[in-house]
């Protein structure tokens, strides 16, 4: 039986060992818990089809993604997981240009043949987009998606690492360097102890790179800042409402008891500085609250602060590096982590084992091993 080290506890390295101890394998997870992990700041929605992004091999993985959601949620609570963090409730796709979103449901219902969880289609009048969510603005049209869901990255991240351990897992809490003989990775270390094993998995998100420095490998991974702000709204049951996708890159994604979480922005080459800013928040503030005025009133209980994993394609990559036998590398979710990350766990798993993929992984190369 082969013995698997997984360094890199955020939703991708989190499904791969649920899938990889599911099978009866031997797990080792590696996780420092730093400041800024993604997937415990993010709060995300599930809609992929109505994207304009056209990368087919992108597609495939979040298409891929969000219909393997209710397989795996369905695992997680019989496996006595009672709040895996995920629900569907659909999205409202808003506009004030009714013939752009008409372009949207032909495109979606064009994607829907080959992707029934879309569920069903509908333009929505104004009047009809405010009683699905009464406190928008009452300008806006939208185009109703019933197959798109919610997810909470903490939650579910933890329902995974939980379900692995009680699977026989073994979760370490540590700063991992890789052990290497030749050309090969053999295991990792820790402040306290040396790790051997059959393959190691190296899921380590935005601080990968720093990894795999002393074996003068190049990944070429870069961080984005993601400032998410959680705000409580008072006297309102929010739990079933539609996921909000407004023009541009903010979104508003309704929880329950009150809990909104609005964001998010998009910034480069900060480093990892987790500091929460005055401009970015200003920025989510100021376009969230025109396109739902009630906000302004609502209660400001949290930022959180997120590195997403980025590849200079931004495309994600994962398998072997070449040139170092033993390890398997995968990066650059993105910002559709969470509608990837649990499918593409199932992936790595198989990968890790020889059994066979559903996807072309040749369409998602590592970068070359010399930097």
């Amino acid at each position: 039986m082969k013995n698997i080290i997984i360094v890199g506890a955020g939703i991708l390295g989190a499904s791969t060992a649920y899938h990889l101890t599911k099978k009866g394998y031997e797990v080792t997870i590696i996780d420092r818990e730093d400041k800024g992990q993604a997937t415990a700041a993010a709060a995300g929605m599930i809609c992929p089809w109505i994207s304009q992004r056209r990368n087919q091999a992108w597609y495939t993985l979040v298409k891929n993604g969000a219909a393997y959601y209710p397989k795996l949620i369905a695992e997680l609570e019989q496996a006595g997981e009672t709040n895996p963090g995920y629900k569907r409730v659909g999205a409202l796709r808003l506009h004030t240009d009714e013939k752009k979103l008409a372009e949207t449901k032909e495109r979606a219902e064009i994607k829907r043949q080959n992707a029934p969880e879309i569920g069903e289609l509908h333009l929505l009048s104004p009047q009809e987009t405010k009683e699905h969510l009464p406190i928008l603005e009452g300008t806006y049209s939208s185009l109703y998606v019933s197959g798109a869901a919610r997810v909470d990255g903490g939650l579910l991240r933890d329902a995974l690492l939980r379900t692995a351990v009680k699977s026989g897992a073994r979760f370490v809490h540590g700063n991992a360097a890789l052990l290497t003989e030749g050309s090969r990775v053999v295991g990792a270390q820790t402040e306290a102890e040396e790790w051997y094993a059959d393959q190691v998995i190296v899921t380590a998100g935005a601080w990968a790179q720093s990894l795999l420095d002393p074996l003068n490998i190049d990944v070429h991974v870069s961080e984005q800042k993601a400032q998410i702000i959680h705000l409580e709204l008072p006297f309102k049951e929010t739990g079933n409402w539609p996921v909000v996708l407004p023009p541009g890159k903010k979104y508003l994604l309704p929880f329950e008891q009150g809990r909104l979480v609005v964001g998010t922005t998009h910034e480069d080459h900060t480093g990892f500085d987790n500091r929460i800013t005055a401009g970015p928040i200003h920025e989510i503030l100021t376009e969230t609250i025109q396109i739902a005025p009630e906000l302004a009133n609502t209660e400001w209980v949290e930022t959180r602060v997120g590195f997403r994993p980025f590849t200079p394609n931004l495309l994600p990559v994962f398998g072997n590096i070449p040139g170092l036998k033993g390890l398997i590398f995968a990066n650059g979710l993105g910002a559709t982590g969470l509608t990837m990350g649990p499918y593409l766990g199932s992936i790595l798993a198989n990968m890790a084992i020889g059994e066979p993929v559903d996807i072309d992984t040749s369409k998602y190369p590592v970068p070359p091993s010399s930097s």
